[in-house]
This record gives C-alpha cells, sequence and structure tokens, in this order.
C-alpha cells in the first residue's frame, strides 16, 4: 500500500469524528441553495475547537479568516491546546500578548486551499505569518512542524481545514 493510501485510510477511519461537523454545518440561504460555511462557522460550530476560536477572537482574526480567502488552516484542537506548559494559553489570550497570539495563529495558516491529497506531495509551505511549515509523510501519517494530521480535508466556502494534534510554533 502505497504511502498516500495508508494515509487517506487512516483519514477515513478518523473521519467519522469530524465529517458529521462539516456536512451538518451547511445551511440554506434564499430557499433551497445550501451554503458551505466559511472556516470559523466550521470552528465555532464544532465544540472540539472552542479554544481554537477563543484564540482566534482574541486575536481579532475572526474577520480575516471568514473573508474570501481561499485558506489552509492546520487547526488544533482543544486536547492539542491544553498540551501547552500550564499558563501558557492564558498568557497568549492576554491583551499584551495578542502579537505573539497573532503570530502562533498565522502560523497555523497557509494561503491557498491545499486538500490532503496535495499535502502529501509537499515537503513544506510558507504559513501566513511568514515562517516555513516542514511537512512529513511517514508510514502513512503526515506530521506538520511534528504535529499529527488526524483529520483532513474540512471543506469550507473559503478553503480546507485539516485537524493536527498539537500546536506548531513559528521557529519550531
Amino acid at each position: 500500500m502505497t504511502i498516500a493510501r495508508k494515509f487517506f485510510a487512516i483519514i477515513a477511519l478518523s473521519g467519522a469524528i469530524f465529517g458529521a461537523t462539516a456536512a451538518s454545518a451547511e445551511h440554506h440561504e434564499g430557499g433551497d441553495k445550501m451554503v458551505k460555511p466559511n472556516i470559523v462557522e466550521i470552528a465555532a460550530g464544532n465544540p472540539d475547537f472552542s479554544t481554537l476560536v477563543a484564540a482566534l477572537k482574541a486575536a481579532g482574526l475572526v474577520e480575516a479568516l471568514s473573508g474570501a480567502g481561499p485558506f489552509t488552516v492546520f487547526a488544533p484542537t482543544n486536547e492539542a491546546f491544553a498540551q501547552l506548559p500550564a499558563g501558557t494559553l492564558d498568557s497568549l489570550l492576554l491583551p499584551e500578548n495578542k502579537d505573539k497570539l497573532v503570530a502562533i495563529l498565522t502560523y497555523h495558516v497557509v494561503s491557498g486551499k491545499v486538500m490532503a491529497a496535495d499535502v502529501v506531495t509537499l515537503n513544506e509551505a510558507t504559513s501566513l505569518e511568514g515562517d516555513t511549515i516542514a511537512i512529513s509523510v511517514a508510514n502513512g501519517a503526515v506530521k506538520v512542524d511534528g504535529a499529527d494530521v488526524v483529520v483532513t480535508d474540512l471543506e469550507a466556502s473559503n478553503g480546507v481545514i485539516h485537524v493536527i494534534d498539537a500546536v506548531i510554533t513559528p521557529g519550531s
């Protein structure tokens, strides 16, 4: 089995965790027309991303990530944020640390819509923060800066979300 096939097999198994969120998040707009939610709406509609959404609000990035994009977001779950050293998240959410929070959050975002099939062909990607995110594929698992990609291709109207199990930081 190729690395890409192993990767997609793992994603198919884990897709049940988040798959319903993206599908059920579509909403009607003016009659029967279905509209996909944007990246922020998908995150806000999933309780596993409540910490990410709070951080986006504190950083003033909600409007930007609700815009046209397209964006690819490597989105850490609440569990990923919980792995940060004690007090780190609370400190980052303080107004005086907004610049650092913005840098960390924009490091999780890549310009353009990069689907899983494309991610597995890359060695790196440039984040909106400006630094390069390392991408590796081994034994069917994809990592971005050491964080495991656990769910892929949550499509939004303005891009795509790939769920990761750790918070990644510039220069890591």
